[in-house]
């Protein structure tokens, strides 16, 4: 059984031993939070793709906006469930247990910060490079933990790498965080070889033992026996910041949709009162009257606000409820998938939805076929340049890397995952840029 005492730290990895002076009474979780929201990593996810293209007449969300409203859900939840559980366990009260809203915060504003350009397309065109494409030469020169990290790349994995990884001694993007905070963005806490149906995994074989670290001096425990893939699970906090994720994509998603005029209002409004009973439907209905709205948008933006609040206090009522099984282990699935009976089927409506009228649209589409396309021919480019780095076109596509990259490894594995950090950490727009510039098709204007 995991227990909260243990489970909240501020020990940073990487400064275990350090106490440096302070000169504000910034707690060292808001510290994380001020790092990631000044750091270029953050910064570049208002170049990436949520859902649908990036804007042009009509705003919608992008990965930035998403990890802000996240956040926003995020604190609202943790800050909900410290007071409830303080209740239940005084002894939790004066402790640092009673800012695990800040962490589950700071940990939203980072669930996202792996995505590759062009979301799960990007992440899609980077695991078939090497099961379809020409990558799939490699296969006999590297380890085959190796080979599952990169078959199965995902941006979650991918975020615990670009926090925690070392190279040459100091951390690239300059972060040094705490031990909760990188533990409540994992996911799915085991290795490659261990990854789900989904090929969702939680840790690449290079920050494998900086994840074991953290689950030991937290207490979070192995599940795995010897000789099985490392399979851990998950810390607490982890259910807040997937709840904060799951109720902002599903409700925001149709927001946009409305905006494009891919559902009507109608579609939007049936779907979203669904969510309450008849009485508060009613009552949701006339305060729509009162205040005066009169345009759809603005109707949509109150009722996605109320079912967010609803959603926000069904997750909280839930964690509370199973947070014996949540300490042990054992809770089963997420706290979406075991709140009240009536919300939960509307969110299912939402999701289904979703997925047959957003996430198939033209637009979505044409994204995704581009993109695939752009991230699939830098993959083939740039991979190509480190097994012939002689060459001389080899050597200008190399030249044009940043140095915190290690591009120039005597190490095969070590190259090619500087590759897939360098494209990786591309915007949609840059890597748009690179693609056209390699191929020929523009030339930069100075």
């Amino acid at each position: 059984m995991m227990n909260w005492q243990q489970l909240i730290s501020n020990k940073r990895l990487g400064q275990e031993q350090k106490h440096p002076g302070r000169h504000d009474d910034r707690t060292e979780f808001k510290r994380d939070y001020d790092r990631l929201i000044f750091s270029a990593p953050f910064r570049r996810l208002q170049n990436k793709t949520q859902v649908f293209p990036l804007p042009g007449s009509i705003f919608v969300h992008n990965r930035l906006t998403h990890s802000l409203e996240v956040a926003s859900v995020g604190m609202s939840l943790g800050n909900d469930v410290a007071r409830l559980l303080t209740e239940t366990h005084p002894e939790l009260k004066d402790t640092l247990f009673q800012e695990i809203g800040q962490i589950v915060a700071t940990a939203c504003l980072a669930h996202d910060l792996g995505n590759p350009p062009f979301g799960h397309s990007g992440e899609k065109a980077i695991q078939t490079f090497f099961t379809e494409g020409p990558g799939n030469s490699l296969r006999q020169m590297v380890s085959q933990e190796f080979w599952d990290d990169i078959t199965h790349f995902e941006g979650n994995a991918n975020a615990f790498r670009l926090l925690t990884h070392q190279f040459e001694g100091r951390r690239q993007g300059g972060f040094v965080m705490t031990y909760s905070m990188l533990a409540s963005i994992v996911k799915y806490p085991y290795a490659s070889s261990a990854a789900s149906k989904k090929g969702k995994f939680g840790f690449f074989c290079s920050e494998r033992e900086n994840y074991q670290r953290i689950a030991d001096e937290l207490g979070v425990f192995c599940i795995s026996k010897p000789g099985e893939p490392l399979r851990y699970v998950r810390h607490p906090l982890v259910y807040l910041v997937e709840a904060a994720d799951d109720i902002c994509y599903e409700i925001m998603d149709l927001e946009d949709a409305h905006k494009l005029k891919i559902l009507s209002y109608e579609e939007i409004a049936r779907l979203l009162l669904d969510f309450f009973d008849e009485t508060e439907q009613n009552r949701i209905l006339k305060r729509i009257e009162e205040e005066g709205l009169t345009d759809n948008n603005e109707k949509v933006v109150y009722l996605r606000a109320r079912v967010i609040g609803l959603l926000e206090n069904e997750c909280v009522q839930t964690f509370v409820a199973h947070e014996q099984e949540i300490l042990g282990g054992t809770f089963s699935g997420s706290l979406i998938d075991n709140i009240s009976e009536r919300p939960h089927e509307a969110y299912r409506r939402c999701a289904k939805l979703s997925a047959q009228r957003i996430y198939r649209s033209k637009v979505v589409l044409d994204v995704e076929l581009s993109g695939y396309k752009i991230m699939e021919t830098l993959m083939q480019q740039m991979t190509e340049a480190i097994m012939h780095p002689d060459r001389y076109y080899s050597q200008q596509l190399i030249g044009r890397v940043s140095s915190q990259y290690a591009i120039e490894s005597h190490d095969l594995e070590t190259r090619i995952m500087a590759v897939i950090d360098y494209i990786s950490g591309m915007t949609d727009v840059y890597a748009l840029d690179v693609y056209q510039k390699i191929n020929g098709i523009s030339l930069p204007i100075v």
